[in-house]
């Protein structure tokens, strides 16, 4: 039976790239085709990720720095998008600046590591949502005991950036993915939600000695027009 839909859920990222560019969209949620090589960028802040969710697993800091440097020499280099860098020296060039700025990034990171009480790691959900005919679909980084309010939990996100967000807590990326988050934490833990917090990690050093993290807060109670 021919499915009523081209796609089977919506989720933030899907939803943003059809923004941006539909046909884009259409090559990668429809057709399902992942040619599109990843930019180093990219690439730093997905072991970043992966380096945080073996941390908050129970990893040292070594361990879990090891982790990520892992992830990093793994990718194939038909997979990195090395703009100009042509030449093997180059590319090789390009990927040793990648894992320095995956190397400082991740210790700006740990050095002064946010403490949860974590109740889930990489929580992947679906849930549906009334009124709307597609399910969505979230991973959330952490899900943790929220220290406002006893017996709800807090929904946390880390990103690895090049310059901290000028709108803080109001960037629609934000906000976009704090709504497909409540959703599906709340159809996993089945708990009220407090909050949806966001961590930058700014990977360059700022150069008056100031924090490399930045810490957002959304408060559900107050994302009503959001949803």
């Amino acid at each position: 039976k021919k499915p009523a839909y081209p796609i089977a859920y919506w989720s933030h990222s899907s939803l943003l790239a059809y923004l941006r560019n539909p046909l884009a969209w259409y090559k990668r949620y429809v057709l399902k085709i992942y040619d599109t090589p990843r930019t180093p960028a990219s690439i730093v802040g997905s072991a970043g990720h992966v380096a945080l969710e073996h941390y908050y697993g129970g990893f040292s800091k070594e361990q879990a720095t090891e982790v990520g440097l892992e992830y990093v020499r793994k990718i194939a280099d038909f997979e990195i998008n090395f703009g100009v860098a042509r030449t093997r020296a180059a590319k090789k060039a390009k990927r040793e600046s990648m894992e320095r700025e995956y190397l400082q990034a991740i210790a700006f990171y740990l050095a002064r590591a946010p403490k949860h009480m974590v109740l889930g790691i990489e929580a992947r959900g679906m849930a549906h949502v009334p009124g709307l005919k597609l399910p969505v679909k979230a991973v959330s980084d952490l899900v943790v005991k929220s220290r406002r309010t006893p017996g709800a939990v807090d929904i946390v996100d880390h990103k690895f950036v090049d310059s901290f967000s000028k709108e803080g807590k109001d960037k629609t990326l934000f906000m976009l993915q704090a709504v497909f988050n409540y959703y599906t934490v709340q159809e996993l833990y089945k708990l009220p939600i407090d909050r949806f917090i966001v961590y930058e990690c700014k990977k360059r050093k700022n150069a008056d000695g100031s924090a490399q993290l930045k810490r957002y807060v959304l408060d559900y109670a107050e994302l009503g027009e959001s949803f």
